[in-house]
């Protein structure tokens, strides 16, 4: 999760910069005290009046009170959101792998995306799907693995009975790699393709 927040974080400062850079570049175009000048842009963003403003605040933050208290508790803060946005932009990324043996000698793995793929091959050739796909969950110290499926199915075919059929199909992968399988049935698009 750090690592969205992170990917969203930089995407949204990389956007603010770029609009920064551009907004820069056209007020430096032409010089002197126009309108449409680096002075003529400190003007229409009243960068003076924020300059006495920030001198005001900061000789209020110097001093003993509540603004003091506020501004540090506030810059502990940011320097902790700081440091998950680092985490989570620098941490090794978890291999995604599902685990079918281990030993001495090595392990015998393979990744999610692979094995939600063979799942959804096994799915799609039950009599009566029409679509399907899969999610894998690699196992963890607090959870066992799971593995997710959901089809799609013709209106003729009962939802109970596509489950159990795509459950049997999945079985001996979901054997294998010591997986919790759960199965969602539900009828298919019209004009969705049927084996």
């Amino acid at each position: 999760m750090l690592r969205a927040v992170a990917r969203f974080v930089a995407l949204v400062l990389f956007v603010a910069l770029a609009l920064a850079g551009l907004t820069a570049a056209v007020f430096t175009i032409q010089g002197g005290d126009r309108p449409v000048s680096l002075p003529g842009l400190a003007q229409h963003l009243r960068l003076p009046d924020a300059r006495d403003n920030a001198g005001d605040y900061l000789d209020r933050l110097e001093a003993d009170g509540p603004l003091a208290s506020r501004s540090a508790l506030a810059g502990t803060g940011a320097v902790l959101a700081g440091v998950l946005l680092l985490l989570g932009v620098l941490a090794p990324r978890r291999e995604g792998t599902v685990v079918f043996d281990e030993d001495e000698g090595g392990s015998l793995a393979a990744r999610r995306r692979t094995l939600a793929g063979a799942a959804e091959a096994l799915a799609e050739q039950t009599r009566g799907v029409t679509a399907a796909k899969a999610d894998v969950r690699p196992a963890s110290r607090l959870r066992k693995g799971r593995l997710r499926v959901r089809v799609a199915h013709t209106r003729n075919q009962q939802q109970g009975e596509i489950e159990e059929r795509v459950l049997s199909a999945v079985s001996p992968l979901v054997e294998a790699a010591r997986l919790k399988p759960r199965v969602q049935a539900k009828v298919g698009e019209r004009g969705a393709r049927v084996e």
